[in-house]
């Protein structure tokens, strides 16, 4: 499998080194070649190589800041813009990990069609164009006969996705409720310690849980755009932003946290979601809910279904190689179908 990746940055560098240091192990247990054919960043250069770039002569040149430190072979195609890159690279799939934008999906939606349009399966850890697009990205991967995966939209390498879509199918899946924003659940696991609000987003942006500007994440904006995501996979129904009732963790007070403690019960930020529609706010559940005992920046979901009651699953929501995990699962179920 060739592939051609669109932004280099933690998830792409993640894939990257998983892809460097278990490639043997792939290549025995899962009869899987993959090869890193093209590289595009928005300002530290772009790569095309027909035969193949070296994983860690890339993770090399990126680590002195600019692909340009790449070494130079002959057949090697530098500063091509991405789309161009797109449609004339010979991969076999795009794996977008570029920067998200949530509003407008781009420019992430137009290499997507541009992939589909060219013959190009495409793997997804950018949320934006399925916040932005879901049901015309499918629509235009199935016209154009190529498969759209995106397990590490909502839970990073958990497969929460591949959950509901394999593992309980068959099951009518009612409600699906989870904590879907690692940085939200650090910061009121630490206020549940003892620290401040302040205080815990301090430590949150030191351990680079939280942005410079957290807004997205405490605002509960991240959540609602995986909600989003995971309203096409459930009901086949894609809601919009606009349409999920959305509330951040910033009113919430270490005088909220002892009341909840002291009622025998701990302040998450719930992702909620029904056929009906869905919700992101913060609420205090009771210790017994298997959400509550999910703390620092861990992930969780559980499904109400039909013929199972509820299912939970926990796990890493976010990371270098969590998310670099994600996009290999994806890649690995592509080679399995083709």
């Amino acid at each position: 499998m060739r592939i051609a990746i669109i932004g280099f940055g933690v998830v792409g560098q993640g894939l990257a080194e998983i892809l460097r240091d278990k490639a043997a192990e792939l290549q025995a247990e899962q009869d899987f070649h993959c090869e890193i054919v093209a590289v595009a960043t928005r300002s530290r250069g772009t790569l095309y190589h027909p035969d193949g770039l070296d994983a860690a002569l890339l993770l090399e040149a990126i680590q002195k800041g600019h692909l340009g430190h790449y070494p130079h072979v002959y057949g090697l195609t530098r500063n091509w813009d991405a789309l161009t890159l797109v449609r004339q690279c010979n991969a076999d799939v795009v794996v977008e990990v570029s920067p998200t934008n949530l509003q407008t999906g781009q420019p992430a939606l137009d290499l997507c069609y541009a992939a589909f349009d060219s013959g190009k399966h495409v793997v997804l850890a950018n949320k934006g164009p399925l916040v932005a697009a879901f049901a015309a990205l499918h629509e235009r991967a199935r016209r154009a006969g190529q498969l759209l995966r995106y397990e590490g939209t909502v839970m990073a390498g958990t497969p929460v996705i591949r959950l509901a879509q394999q593992a309980l199918a068959g099951c009518r899946i009612i409600e699906a409720r989870g904590i879907l924003n690692g940085t939200t659940n650090y910061i009121l696991t630490q206020m549940g310690a003892g620290m401040t609000y302040q205080e815990a987003l301090a430590q949150a942006q030191k351990l680079g849980y939280a942005e410079t500007d957290p807004s997205a994440d405490v605002d509960g904006w991240d959540a609602a755009a995986k909600l989003a995501i995971l309203s096409g996979v459930l009901y086949g129904q894609p809601f919009s932003l606009q349409a999920i009732d959305v509330q951040g963790i910033t009113g919430i007070t270490v005088q909220d946290i002892h009341a909840a403690a002291a009622a025998g019960e701990r302040w998450k930020l719930i992702a909620r979601l029904t056929p009906q529609g869905g919700s992101v706010y913060p609420t205090h559940i009771p210790l017994t809910d298997p959400l509550a005992a999910v703390s620092g920046a861990t992930n969780a979901v559980t499904y109400v279904t039909d013929l199972l009651g509820s299912v939970t699953m926990v796990g890493s929501g976010a990371g270098r190689a969590s998310t670099g995990f994600a996009v290999l699962s994806d890649l690995l179920d592509i080679h399995r179908q083709c």
